[in-house]
């Protein structure tokens, strides 16, 4: 047995090692990684949406909340306008104003706070996935004598293996540890042991529960599946909302914490507490609907399987009082959490969790039989299921329920599309492919996934970690469905891969050290220990007042000693192999975590691309700093009137309004399907049309131009978005199949004539022009990356219309909330609009199921090529429509820069999208022999990922395995490390 000092002793160095040095290098680890982009951009906000972000962050720290909440912006969506305050969710702004007025003060600008933001939360983040993974390890405390097990199997809760698991696993397992301890004199730590509470009732922080949070911490501080949203200058809302979302999951696993008969007040305590870190989820990002369904899910499946409780009840039913009471304030969501099809699952749990409360009541109150109280279940739960059908169906019919948006929809249907090319256009909505799993939350925590689920389902499971198994089935369905939602298995996944790891860890070292070290063994607090040393000392004295010559006691004495040497041999042999374990154990893991850790900071340097501006090297060694479009937004803040109309794609409004502080069209919000159809239809139809409608609406069209994903490689997609609303776009048609490339791969006739098409191929293209009675152009950037029109002929009389606040519709006199209006010279194109309507609608009494029908259709058969005039009677050897020459490879190979076009190649080749690439490198070749700033391209990745379709594809492009990168190597030396590795 293992002295108490000794306890102490190794308990007081496992401490230190785990709090004071572990811990500590974990959160600087997760926060100096996220400061990639800083360290090499400075202070720069990234991307498209957290332009918005800062500069709603802006008007709420000059304004204040209340203003902020009555802000009506007349400088975006013109000419209708956005009421911000009410549209947005809120709580990244509060905050990082919060953070700048009270922590950072004038040491740092707001511009700063809003880029060092995500940072900071995802260190946050780091430390609570930790300590849900630690909450969700520790066991189930038995007070006095309640017969509760640490731990159980989700085995025991299905009916009918439940049988099979008592009557005969389990007394199997008790056999084969008890012939162990037999033979060896130790179980290994295997046994469940029941635990009873520490000292003064606090239950003892121990390994391997601890070892567990220290590893899931590690693998969350870096998992890139968490960096794509949470790097230094990425200002999302997704930033924040990770650590509000594990944060509310933390809280819920705590209020389930002991066993079924747990009657404490401290359950409301906790579940209202998870209420409350559920609001800050809610104000933070649209995500909450996924945290709401998913504890609405695992508790309904805990009635499932036959775990409810009291405690359970109180925690789940103070969570959703206090949560939804606290989300109806965030004024983005009013009354959705009752209303909206896609919140009344839980609302649905918390009745009936009520009924089966009342009606265990009634049971114990009544001492009703087993059948007894199933019969009062049944008509209990039967007559309030035809009250609410009664009321269901009248709600209906009142038009009170809301539809489930096209987004959500998306994830529970076969085909990868949603019926609404503006959703569908997006690219981050499209479905994850395998590849993608490894690539963002690496291959390594791939494979040790399923060993966590496993173990906590039929090892390690009770209420509050049967969450974990819930949450991992859900994440992994979804982000299925959805690339983005990738980003939400970043903590899940952590969790299983500390809880293998840790476990594993916990194991060496209990049958190293002969005991589990913990705080109580290091503050020497525990209790059993100190009774067995007085115990054993008050035995040792009346030993000695005994007869010294009492040979029974010499015999007990002598066969006591032989017996003891025999087990202490036994204990100095197991440590000895165990001690053998942790070094192998040690030797064999260090190469996987340092190619987890090497792969993690290689995706960290690609996600930390601001994408605004950008670095590039030459051939010659030059480097170079690509900043054309902020140098676009500049030149138009300083040299265009302040009232000017910019009309661009919605996806650069954000920048436009918050760099160069003028009016836009449309933005990344996409609140107003048919708006953004007719930006859309003003862009891809013929140039005298569209000059028609962008007179009326505005004073300059911003292009993106230079090639990869430019305003000509979206246009496609416009097209369609158009075609949705405006239906004579392309009769018959509704993907605009006609308005693209020709198999030559040149500018179909449709694409040709458009407005966009003249103004981005204006002077570079033989043949086209820009009617100059119509544009003129007053601007082109450094490197040809941006362009911008003057449009001729503006209407006056339609701009001082709009401006004139008289012809606002305002909800009721006096009041801020003021829509705009398109001026009467447009009402001729809008009567030829028909609203679009999403599938998921059932409010609206028109229909539209045709337009539906024939979309999905011609989508199919075009991602088949099937349609008629792409229809072909033989299939031919794939390859680009357009041959590039020697020296226009020679050419593109001369620029090197960190831009759009490389982060697309990159992403694609990363996550193994065969496909996609076809279709970019058919229309575009010359996007296969572009090079990132340090050298590298597509063939030196699809070598690194060891992607051998993608590198035939690369070949017949003619993209060389030979060319050498800034450090001098050619993608072939790539695939020989990846070989070896």
């Amino acid at each position: 047995m293992v002295s108490t000092a000794i306890k102490i002793t190794v308990s007081l160095v496992w401490v230190y090692c785990c709090f004071a040095l572990i811990a500590p290098r974990i959160i600087h680890e997760a926060y100096d990684i996220r400061l990639e982009a800083i360290k090499e951009y400075g202070p720069i906000i990234h991307e498209f949406d957290p332009y918005f972000n800062f500069r709603a962050t802006e008007y709420l720290f000059k304004h204040g909340a209340k203003k902020f909440f009555q802000w009506f912006d007349y400088m975006v969506w013109y000419p209708l306008g956005r009421p911000v305050g009410t549209t947005i969710y809120p709580g990244m702004q509060f905050a990082a104003v919060w953070i700048k007025s009270y922590i950072t003060g004038d040491r740092m600008s707001l511009n700063d706070v809003c880029c060092y933001v995500p940072a900071w939360f995802g260190a946050l983040a780091t430390l609570v996935t930790g300590l849900l993974a630690y909450e969700c390890s520790i066991p189930v405390v038995s007070e006095d004598d309640d017969g509760e097990e640490p731990f159980g199997s989700i085995l025991e809760c299905i009916p009918g293996i439940s049988f099979l698991y008592k009557r005969a696993f389990q007394p199997a397992a008790s056999l084969v540890f008890e012939i162990m301890e037999k033979i060896v004199g130790t179980d290994f730590g295997l046994r469940h042991k029941t635990v009873m509470p520490g000292h003064k009732g606090w239950v003892d922080v121990s390994s391997p529960a601890v070892e567990i949070a220290l590893v899931t911490g590690m693998v969350m501080s870096i998992i890139p599946a968490h960096l794509m949203r949470s790097m230094g200058g990425g200002f999302d809302n997704e930033s924040v909302a990770m650590f509000a979302m594990v944060l509310t999951f933390y809280l819920w696993t705590i209020s389930l914490r002991g066993g079924m008969k747990v009657d404490s007040v401290m359950t409301w305590v906790w579940g209202a507490c998870t209420g409350v870190a559920y609001f800050n989820m809610v104000a933070a990002w649209g995500g909450y609907v996924f945290v709401i369904n998913l504890i609405g899910c695992h508790a309904a499946i805990l009635v499932l399987l036959g775990r409810f409780s009291t405690k359970v009840y109180r925690a789940y039913t103070a969570f959703y009082i206090v949560g939804t009471l606290l989300a109806i304030q965030v004024p983005v969501v009013g009354w959705a959490p009752l209303k909206s099809l896609e919140q009344l699952g839980p609302f649905a749990v918390f009745l009936g969790f009520q009924l089966l409360q009342y009606c265990e009541i009634q049971r114990k109150k009544n001492n009703l039989s087993f059948k007894q109280a199933w019969l009062l279940r049944i008509k209990v739960f039967g007559m309030a299921a035809l009250a609410l059908a009664a009321l269901a169906t009248f709600l209906r019919y009142m038009g009170y329920f809301g539809p489930i948006s096209a987004r959500v929809r998306g994830l529970f249907v076969k085909h990868t599309k949603t019926g609404n090319p503006l959703v569908d256009s997006v690219a981050e909505h499209q479905p994850a492919q395998a590849s993608a799993y490894d690539q963002y939350l690496g291959s390594r925590v791939v494979n040790i996934i399923p060993m966590g689920f496993m173990l906590v389902a039929l090892r390690y499971f009770h209420d509050a970690s049967s969450f974990l198994l819930v949450y991992g089935a859900a994440t992994y369905f979804f982000s299925l469905k959805m690339v983005r939602l990738i980003l939400l298995t970043a903590p899940i996944a952590s969790v299983f891969t500390g809880l293998f790891i840790g476990r594993v860890i916990g194991f060496l070292l209990y049958n190293v050290l002969g005991f589990v070290p913990s705080i109580f063994h290091a503050l020497a607090l525990d209790e059993d220990e100190v009774k067995d040393d007085k115990s054993n000392e008050t035995s040792q004295k009346k030993s000695k007042k005994g007869k010294k010559d009492d040979a029974k006691r010499e015999q007990q004495e002598s066969s006591s000693s032989s017996t003891l040497s025999l087990a202490l041999l036994k204990s100095v042999l197991i440590r000895a192999v165990f001690a053998y374990l942790c070094y192998f154990s040690f030797v064999a893991m260090i190469p996987e975590a340092k190619q987890f850790y090497t792969a993690s900071h290689s995706i960290a340097k690609h996600l930390a691309n601001p994408t605004i501006v950008q670095k590039g090297t030459l051939k010659s060694g030059e480097t170079v700093l690509v900043d054309d479009y902020r140098e676009c937004y500049t030149w138009i803040r300083d040299n265009t009137p302040e009232d000017s109309r910019i009309m661009a794609w919605w996806d650069y409004g954000y920048q436009i309004t918050a760099i160069a502080n003028r009016t836009t069209i449309a933005d990344g919000n996409t609140w107003n399907h048919e708006h953004i159809a007719l930006l859309g239809r003003a862009l891809t139809s013929p140039e005298k049309e569209g000059h028609r409608i962008a007179r009326h609406l505005a004073d300059y069209i911003l292009v993106w131009a230079g090639g990869g994903g430019d305003d000509v490689a979206k246009s496609p997609h416009l097209a369609r978005i158009a075609n949705s609303v405006y239906r004579n776009m392309c009769p018959g048609d509704p993907v605009c199949s006609k308005f693209g490339y020709t198999k030559e791969g040149r500018p179909s006739k449709m694409m040709r004539e458009s407005m966009l098409f003249k103004l981005h191929s204006h002077g570079l293209q033989p043949g086209v022009v820009a009617d100059p009675n119509r544009f003129r152009e007053v601007f082109s950037s450094k490197f040809g990356k941006c362009r911008v029109f003057k449009i001729l002929s503006v209407s006056k009389e339609s701009k001082e219309w709009v401006a004139n606040p008289a012809n606002r519709k305002c909800d009721a006199p006096g009041s801020w909330y003021c829509p705009g209006q398109y001026p009467p010279s447009m009402q001729k194109i809008l009567k030829e609009k028909r609203d679009f309507s999403q599938l998921e609608d059932f409010n609206k009494r028109e229909k539209d199921s045709e337009y539906q029908k024939q979309y999905f259709a011609n989508l199919e058969k075009k991602q088949r090529g099937q349609l008629k005039e792409e229809a072909a009677p033989k299939k031919k050897p794939w390859k680009p429509n357009v041959e590039l020459s020697q020296a226009q490879i020679d050419e593109i190979n001369q620029v090197w820069e960190d831009n759009p076009t490389t982060s697309i190649m990159w992403e694609i080749i990363s996550q193994g999208h065969v496909k996609e690439l076809i279709e970019m490198l058919t229309e575009y070749p010359e996007l296969a022999h572009s090079r990132s700033a340090d050298g590298r391209g597509p063939m030196f990745w699809a070598m690194e990922y060891g992607n051998e379709k993608i590198i035939r594809v690369l070949k017949k492009v003619g993209v060389s395995t030979t060319v050498k990168d800034a450090k001098g190597l050619t993608p072939l030396d790539l695939k020989k490390k990846s070989n070896e590795l």
